[in-house]
């Protein structure tokens, strides 16, 4: 299985449960691994043989700067369900979502969630 990356894509939006991350916004952190078979694109040298990191990360950041999220574990679930459902090519997708900037009163590089969808899963909803 061949795997595209996107380590560290910087989006700010309104996710949060405290009222001043829905006013003020922050910036979050993604992290996306999304498994595939590339075999026809490694021969082909196309990109139409593949999917194109450049329309996930259109798709990722449309879809999380949509609308605003009380918990990043929402966030990540419906950024991972909408590449699955835009890119039916994807076995599974991985998002790690950081929140460096969290309003929590210690220091810390991140707090962060991460999931994984699979093509079973769905199937499955």
């Amino acid at each position: 299985m061949d795997k595209i990356i996107i380590k560290g894509l910087k989006l700010f939006a309104y996710h949060g449960v405290n009222p001043e991350e829905k006013v003020d916004g922050q910036n979050f952190i993604l992290d996306i691994t999304a498994q595939l078979d590339a075999t026809k694109a490694k021969v082909s040298d196309n990109v139409d043989d593949t999917v194109s990191y450049a329309k996930i990360i259109k798709t990722v950041t449309a879809v999380f700067t949509a609308q605003s999220y009380d918990l990043i574990e929402a966030a990540a679930n419906k950024v991972g369900m909408e590449i699955m459902k835009t890119y039916p090519q994807l076995q599974s997708v991985t998002v790690l979502l950081k929140k460096p900037e969290a309003p929590i009163k210690a220091e810390f590089d991140y707090v962060a969630v991460e999931q994984t969808i699979t093509r079973e899963q769905m199937v499955a909803e």
